[in-house]
């Protein structure tokens, strides 16, 4: 993907602090998401479906750890 158009355009998660960050794009009509701090690594993709339910668990905190 050397042609900028077709590069992802990455967002930073609005949670992001000391520089611990998601970030996600929208690639080929599905949502990616990775490390901010490395995103050379591989990165993670979901469907709309898939990214619409994760969006739903963490907003109803299904995913808080202690």
């Amino acid at each position: 993907m050397s042609d900028s158009a077709t590069m992802p355009k990455w967002r930073k998660s609005s949670f992001c602090g000391d520089g611990f960050c998601v970030e996600v794009a929208e690639v080929d009509g599905d949502i990616a998401m990775r490390d901010g701090k490395r995103p050379e690594q591989p990165c993670l993709i979901f469907t709309m479906p898939e990214w619409d339910a994760f969006v739903t668990g963490v907003r109803a905190g299904e995913f808080r750890w202690q």
